[in-house]
């Protein structure tokens, strides 16, 4: 017989009237987190999930989404983690999936992550979901944070106002994490059984008069047609209709053409009385509701003295020492990842060399050993030693800038330079996350407004050095010709990146538009959180980049035993040796390279020594591999965002530009006496 999750109780069917809910135990309950962007709800994911969890994108869709699972007190608790948003409307793809989704999940439970600090701005996404009429929970994140700004909120009032329960969280510190699951077991248990509990039925606030009045014949003419069709609630699927929105006009006209006629008639009367857009009108409303929701349930308690985040603000915003805090953080994370990098690297690269006689007594001196240990292991102990020490903590120090909040401080600091190449600050986040890996950098380009701007910063984006090219920089340049020469690389890019982006801007019609985002409080990181999110891009690489490693060590090794490395080197030579100064086996790994940019290094020191190469060919070829062709992952995501034409011209500028600088600096180099 099954227990009760309630009592315990041993028998199926109802529990004893002291537990009054039906028994469910061994059911699933599927949690969907939804909020705001920089509101915890990562850190809350990551906390119940821990590693049972994974990232993918939609179906069809190019945004990212989490899932994972837990098993508490006999359940299994299926997570998936939304993306940050701040609407439901249809502007963005990201909004529009989030949408499908939780209208789509008829039995799910959100849990509304709301910023306990900023509670007014974050209701209004709190209304939308009610909107929807899904059951919900609401976890006021943040609350320690809040309260020592001097906010304290009434949950009780909360609960009152929206018809859900209010569960008080610190998430980074674990803090309220298991009443949400307490929560939402009596939650799933009151749905089974049909019993009607708080939050089952949110509550929507109801806005003006001449509104409802409109939003009412609306309802009244959906209703003589059903909404069969739709997976939306009536009030919901009217209202939409009135502001307009896309795809409820779609689903309207295949229910009755006659509909939309209704809502056009409704929407302008509310705009002749109002003088505004209907959309806008609907957003006021809600702004309003929000705001009486806040004023009634917020206490607000001057501090004696400014909270500690607003005295750091302070200073990072600042219009001068706020620039020279970002040179000093940039700087020491490049410099603290190139020492602990090299130091890492050196440590595995001698330890694995004590296997080298082992392997000769086990395999022989044969083509067995060239092919399974030259080839395939030693590709992979090359990835281990030349990849990794530089890729892990890379990702960690990006997580915990991001977590912080300090990258929208840099965006800040960046507005007025980035707007000389027609962009506007957002723009240096994709930048800044181009340096950990192209594609989610590429795909973060969407924050930005226009089409144009969008096409300017994937771009520009394409020429930033990954932590792929970062290997090759750092496991190059900056361990055999010093820190000053790999730093040398990243100022030409940068170089280039600012002239290219300057070129479009000048090419591509159009003007930048003004700087408009959310700036997220300071926080103390999570450190288990950016341990998961690193891990998780970790786990990517060695998962997908180490088989790729191992097959193009064999297939290189294959290939050099054949003989086939002389016709491919002579054809290509012209170009790798004539015009570049490389040796052969170079191109060869090159266009390995392709695939993943950390495999030309990691392949070339597997034909050649890279002690025997001279500092000029050092510098020439990783001047190269970081700029030429992105690797096929980011061309893949170049296609999906925007369109094979502009891939390809974008993947012949950069062979172009990495040809042309590549030969230029094999001739200006020994004349400095490199």
């Amino acid at each position: 017989m099954n227990g009760c999750a309630g009592c315990g109780y041993a028998r199926k069917g109802k529990c004893p009237a002291e537990c009054a809910v039906e028994c469910i135990q061994g059911k699933k309950i599927n949690l969907m987190l939804a909020g705001n962007a920089n509101v915890g709800k990562s850190v809350i994911f990551n906390h119940l999930t821990q590693l049972h969890q994974h990232i993918g994108n939609w179906p069809g869709k190019t945004v990212e989404k989490a899932e994972g699972t837990l098993q508490y007190k006999g359940r299994q608790i299926d997570v998936i983690d939304l993306p940050g948003i701040y609407s439901l409307s249809t502007f963005s793809i990201e909004e529009r999936v989030s949408r499908e989704y939780i209208a789509s999940r008829k039995s799910d439970i959100v849990v509304n992550v709301v910023d306990a600090s900023a509670l007014e701005r974050n209701l209004i996404f709190t209304i939308q979901l009610a909107e929807l009429g899904k059951p919900m929970i609401i976890a006021l994140n943040q609350i320690d944070l809040a309260e020592k700004k001097g906010i304290f909120i009434d949950d009780k009032k909360l609960e009152e106002a929206l018809g859900v329960p209010v569960v008080r969280t610190v998430a980074i510190k674990g803090r309220g994490i298991d009443k949400i699951l307490d929560t939402a077991i009596a939650m799933s248990a009151a749905l089974e059984s049909g019993t009607n509990v708080l939050g089952t039925r949110p509550k929507a606030p109801e806005f003006g008069k001449e509104i409802e009045e409109k939003i009412s014949i609306t309802i009244s003419a959906v209703g003589k047609h059903g909404t069969a069709k739709t997976k939306y609630p009536k009030r919901y699927f009217a209202t939409k209709l009135l502001e307009g929105d896309e795809e409820i006009s779609e689903i309207a006209k295949k229910i009755d053409t006659n509909l939309i006629e209704t809502a056009k008639a409704c929407a302008s009367g509310l705009e002749s009385a109002h003088g505004e857009a209907c959309p806008l009108v609907m957003s006021y409303e809600r702004s309003s509701a929000a705001k009486r929701i806040a004023e009634d349930v917020v206490r607000i308690e001057k501090p004696h003295k400014p909270p500690l985040s607003e005295r750091i603000d302070a200073v990072t915003t600042h219009p001068i020492l706020g620039y020279l805090v970002m040179l000093a953080i940039l700087a020491a994370v490049f410099v603290g990842i190139f020492s602990f990098g090299n130091f890492l690297s050196s440590a595995l690269t001698s330890a694995f060399g004590l296997l080298d006689p082992w392997a000769q007594r086990l395999f022989g001196a044969g083509a067995l050993y060239a092919i399974l240990w030259e080839g395939g292991f030693t590709g992979l102990v090359a990835g281990i030693t030349i990849a990794l020490p530089y890729i892990v903590p890379f990702y960690l120090v990006l997580e915990i800038l991001e977590n912080s909040g300090y990258l929208a401080r840099i965006a800040f600091l960046t507005d007025s330079i980035m707007h000389k190449m027609g962009l506007h600050g957002k723009a240096i986040i994709p930048m800044m996350l181009g340096y950990g890996c192209t594609v989610p950098a590429c795909l973060g380009c969407r924050i930005l407004e226009t089409e144009r701007e969008r096409l300017i910063a994937i771009f520009v984006t394409t020429l930033i050095p990954c932590a792929a090219r970062t290997v090759v920089i750092m496991g190059l340049v900056g361990a055999y010709m010093g820190l000053g020469w790999a730093l040398a690389l990243y100022a030409i890019d940068i170089a280039l990146v600012f002239i290219l982006g300057r070129l479009a801007f000048k090419v591509l019609p159009g003007e930048p538009t003004g700087l408009i985002m959310e700036m997220p409080e300071y926080k103390m990181p999570s450190i288990k959180t950016a341990l998961y999110q690193t891990w998780g891009r970790t786990s990517d690489f060695v998962f997908i980049a180490f088989p790729i490693i191992i097959i193009g060590g064999i297939l290189l090794k294959i290939l050099e035993l054949i003989g086939a490395f002389g016709p491919i080197s002579a054809f290509m030579n012209p170009v790798i040796g004539g015009w570049l100064g490389l040796p052969a086996a170079a191109g060869i790994v090159l266009i390995f390279g392709i695939l993943r940019k950390e495999l030309a290094l990691i392949m070339l020191a597997a034909l050649v020594p890279l002690s025997s190469l001279t500092h000029v060919q050092m510098f020439v070829f990783a001047l190269v591999c970081m700029i030429y062709i992105p690797c096929v992952s980011t061309i893949g995501a170049l296609i999906r965002e925007i369109g094979w034409k502009k891939t390809l011209y974008i993947s012949l500028a950069g062979i172009g530009l990495a040809l042309l600088l590549g030969g230029i600096a094999a001739r200006v180099l020994p004349l400095l006496g490199v």
